[in-house]
């Protein structure tokens, strides 16, 4: 079971350290292609949310915006290959994030092309976090019970 649990785990994480790899080696002195679609997405958002907030939002540089997704994909992948929960926290941060930003399927009509294709990606990254916090919970609840396993009654001696 420790092996299949362990292969799985990499497996998973895998997704999140080769595209993190992926966007490492595209990053150059612009960000890549990564940070080409995020500032679309960016200004989109940041308008969205002025508008609604009422408040004048900060500057963010795509560039910064990529660094910080590569971190917390290949630190988090990283990690949650060795079995910590930190490691699937910073995913599920980078899943909760960004995938509402980088899927923006709602700002397209149904039955549109770029509505179908974000919306898949979209719940595939709805997938992705639901097995996260499954993780987080399995992790959470495991020890509980080998703990409880372990506490056998000592026998008397005399």
């Amino acid at each position: 079971m420790g092996f299949f649990s362990f292969l799985g785990r990499v497996l998973f994480a895998s997704l999140f350290i080769l595209s993190a790899w992926q966007m490492f080696d595209e990053f150059g002195e612009d960000g890549g292609p990564a940070a080409q679609e995020y500032m679309s997405k960016l200004s989109v958002v940041k308008h969205h949310l002025a508008t609604t907030l009422a408040v004048k939002m900060p500057d963010l540089d795509a560039r910064h915006v990529v660094a910080v997704n590569m971190v917390l994909k290949g630190l988090g992948g990283f990690l949650f290959v060795f079995g910590t929960p930190f490691g699937a926290y910073l995913l599920i941060f980078y899943l909760a994030v960004n995938a509402p930003i980088l899927y923006d399927f709602y700002n397209y009509r149904r039955g549109e092309i770029e509505y179908l294709i974000l919306l898949n990606e979209f719940l595939q990254s709805v997938a992705l976090f639901g097995a996260l916090l499954i993780f987080v919970g399995m992790k959470n609840f495991i020890p509980r019970r080998q703990i409880k396993k372990k506490a056998a009654p000592k026998a008397k001696v005399g």
